[in-house]
């Protein structure tokens, strides 16, 4: 843990249904002094704020930040699928492989949502547009650049979660989670992008062929860590997640949670 960073965290959830969800920018250069982006989470997370006014207070703030993506949602009675896969940055490097892909459905199943079942889910960027941006009902993938930038990783790491998706009623909640895992571990390079090349630069350039996959798995940077996050219509939530002990790639711990949103 970085000094002066401690407690931050690129995704959670609270009882009062709360969720938030971060990644960072890739940019070539860095400011060092630049405030901690982790906290953007947790202050949400515990602060009284709702989505819109939390983001609305970040965005006056976005320049005092290296580049970021931040998720910030008001979860209420509808189901929701999240997955996450965290990244390790190396020591040159400066932004974390992350990717945050999500389903938003209604009571009846994972194919709709009625945004009368009361959701509030809220969008900002530091390196796009000013003002927080209102998520409507569907399928998102938010990686290391923009919300739903066309990277090819992203695209396809899409089709397979909404896939997944598809044919979650058939499944049971253990094999869901299991399959989602899946996609986040799927190591094919997704070659060639343009996009992430030009937005990369030269610093992407000696990883780009690990990089372009949707499970990083490069020295000194890479997939660290994979979550799922399942909300069904009675509120009940399970969070598991999956993290790699001591750098070692053979090594995981897999961690589950639940418990009822308190609406």
């Amino acid at each position: 843990m970085e000094e002066g960073k401690e407690g931050g965290t690129w995704l959670g959830i609270s009882k009062k249904g709360k969720m938030a969800a971060l990644t960072n920018y890739m940019q070539p250069k860095i400011d060092k002094n630049a405030k901690g982006r982790g906290a953007l989470v947790t202050n949400f997370l515990t602060a009284e704020l709702d989505s819109y006014s939390y983001l609305k207070k970040v965005a006056s703030e976005g320049h005092l930040y290296n580049g970021f993506n931040l998720i910030a949602a008001d979860l209420k009675d509808s189901t929701h699928l999240i997955a996450d896969s965290g990244g390790k940055k190396p020591e040159a490097a400066v932004t974390a492989g992350s990717s945050w892909l999500s389903s938003l459905s209604s009571k009846t199943g994972v194919h709709g949502r009625n945004t009368i079942k009361g959701d509030v889910i809220y969008y900002y960027g530091n390196k796009g547009d000013p003002e927080p941006v209102c998520l409507n009902p569907g399928i998102y993938g938010l990686s290391n650049s923009l919300l739903d930038t066309p990277w090819k990783k992203l695209q396809f790491g899409k089709q397979l979660f909404t896939d997944v998706v598809k044919h979650s009623q058939d499944l049971t909640k253990e094999d869901l989670v299991q399959e989602l895992i899946k996609v986040m571990n799927n190591q094919d390079p997704q070659l060639p992008d343009p996009a992430i090349e030009d937005q990369g630069k030269d610093y992407i350039l000696p990883i780009l062929n690990k990089y372009a996959a949707i499970c990083v798995r490069c020295p000194n940077y890479g997939t660290r860590t994979n979550t799922v996050i399942l909300v069904d219509a009675e509120g009940h939530v399970t969070f598991t997640e999956r993290t790699m002990l001591n750098a070692d790639v053979d090594q995981w711990k897999t961690s589950t949670y639940q418990f009822k949103l308190q609406l």
